[in-house]
């Protein structure tokens, strides 16, 4: 049984400027709707993952933006992943990664673009306090959700999911904490970062402004701004979703720790009925 979304099968060394793997998929990164493809969150942390072992970056950097564009489906399959560092730097460094099927390498499905920033060593202080969104309320007493009915095993069943507010199945503004139930990569535990974008995409899933077994909601993009790098193995996601009758919309989420706000979400929707 596998306990993590991908194994390794081939990686060149960490720290060059440019880095190249091969990744197996499991049954874990399967989305709900279609059996065969993938939910767009574990590949997004595994591009992350790429990006942050290159050369080249500032000492201590913090992955302050992400971008994701999502060009196609991304299979159940066998994986090529190349990422290079665009521009090196000791404060600012930005660095790019592609993903594509092993069968089909010179197609990308997946891209990610990183502005890498040093953090300072000794924080600055005597600055103006600025607001932060407190994390929701953490109880123990709230059982993770179940997979509704009827949804395919894999993503949904990879992350522990107790909801503060709405649910996959209820629509408009949610907020649950979460927690990967496996790791990222085989053999590794994934670190905080990597939690946090592993659901990230989820935003727009939580917050559906219908059910999605009744409408199609799909999301072109995912970007992400951090201002600090989260703590612990738990995190939280809040997000509201705007559509227009035309079938165009837009999520917004908050995500962080249970210390409060670590990063502000956006997505791209294009809504439309199921055929």
């Amino acid at each position: 049984m596998d306990s993590s979304f991908y194994r390794l099968l081939d990686e060149s060394e960490p720290g060059s400027s440019s880095l190249t793997s091969r990744v197996h998929s499991s049954t874990h990164t399967t989305g709900p709707w279609a059996s065969g493809l993938q939910h767009a969150g574990p590949p997004a942390a595994l591009l992350t993952r790429a990006v942050r072992r290159l050369g080249g970056l500032p000492d201590r950097a913090l992955p302050a933006r992400l971008t994701f564009d999502i060009l196609a489906p991304v299979p159940v399959a066998e994986l090529v992943l190349t990422a290079r560092v665009l521009r090196p730097g000791r404060r600012i460094a930005l660095a790019e990664a592609t993903l594509a099927s092993a069968d089909q390498p010179e197609q990308p499905v997946m891209t990610a673009r990183a502005w890498l920033l040093r953090q300072l060593e000794h924080p600055m202080a005597d600055l103006p306090p600025t607001p932060a969104s407190p994390a929701p309320e953490w109880r123990e007493d709230v059982e993770p959700m179940a997979r509704p009915a009827g949804w395919n095993a894999g993503y949904l069943d990879a992350v522990a999911w107790r909801w503060v507010a709405g649910s996959f199945q209820a629509p408009g503004p949610a907020s649950v904490w979460t927690h990967l139930t496996v790791g990222v990569v085989e053999g590794e535990d994934p670190d905080p970062i990597e939690r946090l974008v592993a659901v990230a995409d989820s935003a727009s899933g939580i917050s559906a402004v219908a059910n999605p077994a009744e409408l199609l909601f799909v999301n072109t993009d995912l970007t992400l701004h951090l201002t600090r790098e989260p703590v612990g193995e738990e995190i939280w996601m809040s997000a509201a979703t705007t559509l227009d009758p035309a079938g165009i919309g837009a999520t917004v989420g908050e995500l962080g720790d249970h210390r409060g706000r670590v990063a502000r979400s956006g997505q791209t929707l294009f809504v439309g009925p199921r055929s």
